[in-house]
């Protein structure tokens, strides 16, 4: 710089007061999340469990193929039961899960429960096979259908099928009632008053 424009310089500077060294303070990010951050992650972890998830993909104590299964929640009439055990109830919907892999199975097995849900559907026939092929363990989609079905909340009971609708290879599942029909039925007793 020369000298004439290092005195044009200190002129405009004239006014100007220096600045005391100070240490700049950012204000800092709270490391805690907000109410409304941890209504978003609880959300978003109950959607996560919500989904398929949930069941178990451990292995599970082998069923031979053969064998009837059953199963009942408490709280199911005992005569509610025996109707599904004799396949007196009919199906408004079946499944057919044997030409599927396990991982693959579990996933369509949960989104066709979802959907009879959804459709008020009560009484479902899964066809899991028998599995005689399957080496070295033979009934293995059997297996974990069943033990996945125990898990489900919105299945009731199970039984193993009878001949016709597929024998020791398929089960008729009894489901819940939908939210919508569970409101309809209590409207409906509270008007029967």
């Amino acid at each position: 710089m020369s000298n004439s424009e290092d005195n044009l310089f200190s002129q405009l500077m004239s006014d100007v007061d220096a600045f005391e060294p100070t240490a700049f303070i950012r204000p800092q990010k709270s490391l805690h999340a907000s109410d409304a951050q941890r209504e978003k992650q609880m959300a978003a972890m109950a959607e996560v469990n919500s989904t398929h998830d949930y069941l178990s993909q451990e292995t599970v104590e082998f069923i031979e193929p053969y064998d009837v299964v059953s199963f009942k929640k408490s709280g199911v009439q005992a005569g509610v039961f025996k109707n599904l055990r004799l396949g007196k109830y009919q199906f408004d919907a079946s499944l057919e899960l044997h030409d599927f892999k396990l991982h693959r199975a579990k996933r369509v097995l949960l989104d066709f429960l979802d959907d009879c849900l959804q459709r008020n559907i009560r009484v479902v026939l899964i066809h899991h096979g028998l599995g005689l092929k399957n080496t070295p363990v033979p009934a293995i989609l059997k297996s974990y259908s069943y033990k996945w079905l125990t898990q489900c909340e919105q299945v009731l009971a199970l039984h193993s099928a009878l001949k016709p609708h597929g024998g020791a290879g398929a089960m008729y599942v009894l489901l819940t009632k939908s939210d919508a029909k569970k409101l309809e039925n209590k409207e409906l007793n509270r008007r029967n008053k």
